[in-house]
């Protein structure tokens, strides 16, 4: 498929040797002809010098023929007005903005593009790389206010029902991995032994609902 990428900082020249490595066709655009010395000596797509929500320069790009849209410039504004366009104007089906302030992905969002909120994904990789048993976040939405985890459970919890973990921890279950395979959680729903349990919690709270998971239950629980 053809690809146009806004941006043509790391990430941009970075993405765009992967999708031609993955035999896609690549159009870079950047207002900086400097930017384009970050692509390899292999790159043979089109390197587009313009603003990358200009119409003209996006034609210019084949927007017209392009499945898929990256806007990865350093401008949040920038960013977003491309993916617009690509998505309202020309119909591109697959369009991804990045977004740096994560309050605002949200509101993206509901416009119908999808962002990727640079801090919170990053803080959440190093968390990952820092605490090998510790508790990072699968999954954050846009706004990075509420996150999905693999919450450490002291043994003790065993026996007890999904609903009482729940309310000790003020989260919600999301599913368990048993055997295997993912469970949905309903009422009835007791812990097992070698149950992996995801919840969902506001990303402030987290240290706190980890530390109460980590404890043995209480009796009234």
């Amino acid at each position: 498929m053809h690809v146009v990428i806004l941006g043509c900082g790391r990430v941009g020249a970075s993405l765009a040797a992967a999708l031609q490595r993955l035999d896609h066709t690549v159009a870079v655009v950047d207002k900086d002809t400097q930017a384009f010395l970050r692509l390899s000596r292999q790159f043979h797509g089109q390197r587009i010098n313009g603003n990358g929500f200009d119409r003209e320069v996006l034609v210019e790009a084949g927007i017209e023929r392009a499945q898929a849209f990256a806007a990865v410039s350093s401008g949040d504004n920038s960013n977003i007005i491309a993916a617009r366009v690509a998505r309202e104007t020309f119909g591109v089906d697959q369009v991804v903005a990045r977004i740096y302030d994560a309050k605002r992905a949200e509101v993206y969002e509901r416009l119908g593009i999808p962002t990727v909120a640079t801090v919170p994904w990053t803080t959440d990789r190093f968390l990952r790389m820092l605490l090998p048993e510790g508790v990072a976040t699968e999954w954050r939405e846009p706004s990075g206010s509420v996150a999905v985890l693999q919450l450490p459970l002291h043994e003790d919890w065993v026996g007890h029902h999904v609903s009482a973990l729940e309310r000790a921890t003020g989260t919600r279950v999301a599913f368990i991995m048993r055997f295997g395979r993912g469970v949905f959680p309903d009422g009835t729903t007791v812990v097992q032994a070698d149950d992996t349990v995801y919840v969902a919690a506001l990303s402030g709270s987290i240290t706190e609902v980890t530390a109460v998971a980590q404890r043995a239950p209480e009796e009234s629980e």
